[in-house]
């Protein structure tokens, strides 16, 4: 294929805008799967993408086009998700393409992915080219649209192509369109072999499959190539393209996406982003790879039984090589024993992720209370990164805590816009902008991501009656008046219940911990008091009471000081007792009072 006759493109939009669903129709047009293996989404290949109806991965397919004049083309295109918590996803693929069709639902308009994957487009200097889907609905409002499309994203707008992808309406004009407005790839084919490691994931039976965009030259079949930042060394075992069928081929040239095999073992020596060249070239210059993922959102993953670990640790790094933005080390607890400290980017994909690893590697886990990365400055000069309530130093060590921000967008019908300011002054944050298009309002806050990860989504999707749309990103650290809730039980501090917070929530959320724990520890023969504690102060109490035995039935007669001379000897030895004796916290108590509630 002539390189000026390849198009690289993905589809970026907002949630349920019809990314999947206009990828069907392109598929199903340009003949790359037949009638009868046509099914809905059918690039989402995921049980949990098809059950949830989201996107989770990019998903890469090759189209051949033959246009009206005459000429073949080769179309690769890449479906993107629409959600938040899988931008990485979406900046990954827009690497690897040089064009990207903007998908706006007629009868939403804009909405603050929209926005958000437009300007990640714009930072990758592609060519944009917006699209109205879901014409057909008698709801719909093209000139709404393309006025929001104008305002919001500041870019033209007045030849956007009317589509449906659910009837198919207006695809053939918009395949014509790709083929004559985006650019084809300026690789140099007669160069070395140079080629962008895009993603990378684990089969069974192939092993590491590794998703490449070749930038220059050609690979080939039983080429020997080195990956630049690791160091390896390979032979290509097998290359092709998908269709989105896996198609073996003897070669792919500059400018084409494809997939590679290279027997590969070592899941460490793949690395997304890395670049990879011909075996004998030991000089080459990288290319500019990715941004290297952030996580924002921390939580811990314990096997129920402790022997499942090395199958947890083994999962999870398979699913690293699939998903780049998870990471994860091994943590250990005195309570829950050994499992792994994870990393993530935002609470669907936690999710996602701890799902995943139940349902594809069997495993029965348990997952802690999510938190957040924490900056603690120490009284000596230093820094140090804080994960958990445990890392935390000594408080008279400690100078000031600093937690991370985010720019929140929000955009939202007017109507609605009173009960959302209402939710982010709850929630600590601070107003940037408010401004309207229309009737549609969009407001920007920094907020702290603590206030966020957990129920902050479904807030905004209750008061809005689910027409709000949400997006944010990371943006600083800030001081705050931020505490260590320490929970104690019979005056002895269990450290994997205590919890980082601001002052103003420490009494609501150590209260929580304190009454499930109450219904989750079992009576003892002496009486357990569990406190919630910052430093010296309790800031919440409750009593676990203790099983009593009547000493007193054998007296039937006599003075009432003989009675009460075996109630203070029993009163003695339970008090004996609990000075000495040790409250057993069973496993199952740790998993509920930890566990977020459903």
């Amino acid at each position: 294929m002539k390189q000026s006759n390849i198009r690289n493109f993905s589809i970026i939009a907002h949630i349920d805008h019809g990314k999947s669903t206009l990828s069907d129709r392109l598929i199903e047009i340009t003949g790359g799967l037949s009638a009868r293996e046509m099914k809905d989404t059918v690039l989402d290949s995921m049980d949990i993408e098809r059950e949830r109806g989201i996107t989770i991965k990019a998903q890469t397919v090759r189209l051949n086009y033959k246009a009206r004049n005459g000429e073949e083309y080769q179309l690769n295109l890449i479906d993107t998700p629409g959600h938040v918590d899988f931008t990485y996803e979406v900046s990954r693929s827009l690497a690897a393409c040089e064009g990207a069709v903007l998908l706006v639902d007629a009868t939403q308009g804009v909405q603050a992915q929209t926005l958000a994957n437009a300007y990640l487009a714009i930072d990758n200097n592609l060519e944009i080219m917006p699209v109205l889907n879901k014409v057909d609905l008698p709801s719909s409002d093209p000139c709404m649209a393309v006025q929001q499309i104008e305002d919001v994203i500041g870019i033209s707008a007045c030849d956007a192509l009317k589509v449906s992808g659910k009837t198919g309406e207006g695809v053939d004009e918009l395949l014509e369109v790709i083929v004559e407005k985006l650019p084809a790839p300026s690789g140099n084919i007669g160069g070395a072999a140079k080629a962008l490691l895009v993603d990378s994931w684990y089969d069974a039976y192939l092993g590491v499959v590794i998703l490449v965009r070749v930038v220059d030259g050609e690979l080939k079949k039983g080429q020997s190539i080195r990956f630049v930042q690791t160091n390896a060394d390979y032979r290509v075992d097998q290359i092709g393209y998908f269709t989105p069928k896996m198609v073996q081929v003897d070669r792919l040239s500059a400018g084409e996406i494809g997939y590679i095999i290279t027997g590969m073992k070592t899941i460490r020596d793949c690395l997304v982003g890395d670049t990879i060249v011909d075996g004998g070239n030991k000089n080459a210059e990288p290319l500019p790879g990715f941004k290297p993922s952030i996580p924002v959102v921390f939580s811990s993953f314990f096997p129920v039984e402790a022997d499942d670990y090395p199958a947890l640790r083994e999962a999870a790094e398979k699913l690293a090589l699939n998903d780049s933005s998870f990471v994860f080390q091994t943590e250990k607890s005195s309570a829950l024993g050994f499992g792994l400290r994870c990393g993530f980017l935002g609470l669907l994909h936690m999710e996602v992720i701890s799902e995943r690893l139940s349902r594809e590697f069997n495993l029965n886990l348990m997952t802690t209370v999510p938190s957040v990365l924490y900056k603690v400055s120490l009284r000596d000069g230093g820094n140090i990164e804080v994960q958990t309530p445990a890392d935390l130093p000594d408080p008279s060590q400690i100078l000031e805590i600093s937690e991370p921000w985010v720019r929140a967008t929000i955009m939202m019908p007017d109507k609605y816009i009173g009960g959302i300011l209402n939710l982010c002054a709850e929630r600590r944050g601070i107003q940037e902008t408010l401004t309207y298009v229309g009737s549609r309002a969009m407001v920007v806050y920094r907020l702290p991501l603590a206030e966020i990860v957990f129920d902050f989504y479904d807030r905004v999707k209750s008061i809005s009656q689910g027409y709000a749309s949400f997006d944010y990103s990371l943006a600083d650290y800030a001081t705050g008046d931020l505490v260590k809730v320490s929970i104690l039980v019979n005056a002895e501090v269990v450290e994997p219940l205590s919890f980082l917070c601001h002052r103003s929530n420490s009494e609501d959320r150590g209260r929580v911990i304190i009454e499930r724990l109450k219904d989750l520890i079992p009576r003892h023969q002496f009486k357990i008091p569990l406190q919630a504690a910052i430093g010296g102060k309790i800031i919440a109490r409750e009593t676990i009471a203790a099983y009593r035995k009547d000493v007193t039935a054998k007296c039937y007669g006599g003075d009432i000081s003989r009675k009460r001379k075996l109630l203070e000897k029993q009163k003695e030895g339970k008090k004996r007792m609990r000075s000495f004796g040790n409250v057993e916290i069973p496993q199952s108590a740790f998993i509920n009072a930890l566990k977020i509630k459903e």
